[in-house]
């Protein structure tokens, strides 16, 4: 089958799959738009895991893109799949839902107070509004739109009449058993939902009853549910009787004027790669294994006369932060929610620095800092030069796409000292470009505008995702009790400090200063390098540390010293250290 054998060499994985996707789009199409797709099931919420499912054709059709060729990215938004279950932690959603399982997607009211017309249109729209903020550009394609104006007719009778041949292909894998999964590690009941595909993989494949091998499963004409059993089909006239299970009714229709059902999944996905031209489309864990949905689909794709697209297995999405965030919400994150607290930029770059076959996690907890540390030293490489070829490759996928450049913070200053700055300042805007303009004054902003939209992400990881015991609040008065109990030497460090700040009052000279204390106080030069200096410098700047959290916030710990003190300001800080 033609899977893209995934490389473990560092070149960029894009433009492998670029050049394989080009040269075979040539061979079955020449001289036509390159087709890539990807399948969405608006189920419920669509996570991060499912993003992958985009954003790997994504960035493979921008590069096709940008090398000049025609190409389309489809989006199969499998809104006609059925119902299958309620999804816990969906706000407007309780038990009642449950009636409509076996129905449609599109059948199935939206949550209460939504603007929008059904279950799968209210899930779609959050996902469509995402992708457009990461700068995917796609062709929509509703399943129920497909299959109730009659546009896969011919595919479906086709499949009926070698209902015989596809039945054959499926027996071939229906006794055999996976191998049973090793389970690496705990994870959380969201987790697993994560790693969860559709749902479509575990559908019902028309397996064999009574009447027959039926690939096409009708929606029941009474009670609009899939609990239904073909009991006979004539293929001249083609005439069609079911029975529903759920409520009982019976009827006979002619599937060539019928348009209310569709074909079981595993003939479904192979048709449509065939009906589209699909050139490259990737499939999670749960279609790839033995006798799934896209090894089976290999063999099934040619009775409707097409070829299996290629297609790499991609990797689980993991989020760092789930356990906190599932216990609160009952569900996993998506991509909108990944957006609220981190610019397009460094999502996409999440999803292009990584091979599909590579698993990764999207940060949701104080990882975050430490990402856009990463994403910032990266920035700086491809600026001036020094950067990997594939480094820089993963940057250029991350910035923009084929259509120009995405939207960017005109300052982007750090990320943890922009979640620092709003943490202690709790959403006062004044105070907040008070104190970013103390980082440099010799070039202070001018308006919060150039930090942002960084610093709304920044702001809405605090308000969203550190706990409330967590977060920093200033002392009002000073702990005159420490303050009184500290021997020569602690009082003599506060000294040191508070007369140098007004001399190193910036980001970098509080930081020179705030290190060198220690330092000046055991007989060397504040500028001493680590190479220096004794090991047991390094207790006395955890020591001193402490000491100045415990004055300032009353905790051991807190955001960085450097970016505390100019949030406190010079007169306060003067104030708690008891000077």
């Amino acid at each position: 089958m033609p899977i893209v054998a995934q490389s473990t060499e560092t070149t960029d994985w894009v433009s492998r799959f670029a050049d394989e996707v080009i040269e075979e789009s040539e061979r079955r199409a020449p001289g036509k738009p390159v087709v890539v797709a990807s399948g969405l099931s608006p189920s419920g919420p669509i996570h991060l895991g499912n993003l992958r499912e985009v954003m790997t054709p994504h960035l493979v059709a921008d590069e096709i893109r940008r090398r000049g060729h025609r190409v389309r990215h489809l989006i199969s938004w499998d809104d006609y799949d059925r119902y299958r279950k309620v999804p816990a932690g969906v706000e407007g959603v309780d038990e009642t839902w449950a009636e409509h399982i076996g129905k449609p997607l599109t059948s199935v009211p939206a949550p209460k107070g939504s603007p929008h017309p059904n279950w799968a249109e209210h899930f779609k729209a959050a996902m469509v509004e995402s992708l457009a903020e990461l700068g995917v550009e796609f062709d929509g394609i509703s399943q129920t739109e497909q299959y109730t104006s009659g546009a896969y007719r011919e595919q479906i009778l086709h499949a009926m009449r070698h209902r015989g041949d596809i039945d054959a292909i499926l027996d071939q894998y229906r006794t055999k058993k996976a191998p049973a999964k090793k389970q690496q590690k705990a994870v959380d009941e969201a987790e697993l939902e994560a790693a969860e595909g559709s749902g479509a993989a575990a559908e019902d494949d028309g397996s064999t009853g009574s009447a027959g091998y039926f690939p096409y499963k009708p929606y029941c004409g009474n009670c609009e549910k899939d609990l239904t059993t073909v009991t006979s089909y004539d293929d001249d006239s083609t005439e069609l009787t079911y029975s529903c299970t759920a409520c009982g009714f019976s009827e006979t229709v002619r599937l060539s004027e019928f348009n209310r059902g569709k074909l079981v999944w595993k003939v479904d996905w192979p048709m449509r790669w065939a009906h589209e031209g699909v050139i490259f489309e990737p499939s999670g864990v749960d279609h790839s294994s033995p006798g799934s949905s896209f090894q089976v689909g290999g063999q099934i794709v040619g009775i409707f006369g097409g070829e299996q697209p290629i297609g790499p297995m991609y990797a689980f999405v993991g989020i760092s932060g789930m356990a906190k965030m599932s216990s609160s919400r009952g569900g996993v994150p998506t991509p909108a929610d990944a957006l609220k607290i981190m610019e397009p930029q460094l999502l996409r770059w999440l999803y292009a620095r990584r091979r599909p076959n590579q698993s990764f996690k999207v940060a949701f907890d104080q990882e975050i800092q430490r990402l856009y540390d990463e994403w910032d030293r990266l920035d700086a490489k491809v600026a001036d030069g020094s950067a990997l070829p594939a480094d820089v490759a993963a940057h250029s996928r991350a910035v923009g796409t084929a259509s120009g450049a995405l939207p960017t913070t005109p300052r982007p200053l750090p990320y943890r000292t922009l979640a620092s700055v709003a943490d202690i300042t709790g959403g006062h805007t004044d105070q907040a470009l008070r104190i970013l303009s103390d980082l440099d004054p010799s070039n202070p902003l001018g308006s919060l505008d150039e930090a942002r939209p960084r610093y709304d992400k920044a702001e809405a990881w605090i308000s969203l995702h550190v706990p409330a015991d967590q977060r920093t609040i200033v002392r009002t008065e000073p702990d005159e009790e420490l303050l009184k109990s500290l021997d020569e030497q602690g009082r003599e460090s506060l000294r040191l400090l508070v007369d140098g700040l007004a001399d190193h009052w910036s980001l970098d000279g509080l930081t020179h200063h705030v290190y060198g204390v220690p330092k000046v106080q055991a007989g060397f030069p504040a500028d001493a390098t680590p190479k220096e200096l004794p090991a047991e410098i390094k207790t006395a700047q955890r020591s001193f540390f402490a000491l100045l959290y415990h004055l300032l916030v009353g905790r051991d710990t807190g955001p960085r010293l450097p970016t505390l003190l100019l949030a406190v300001g010079q007169e306060r800080v003067r104030r708690l250290l008891g000077e």
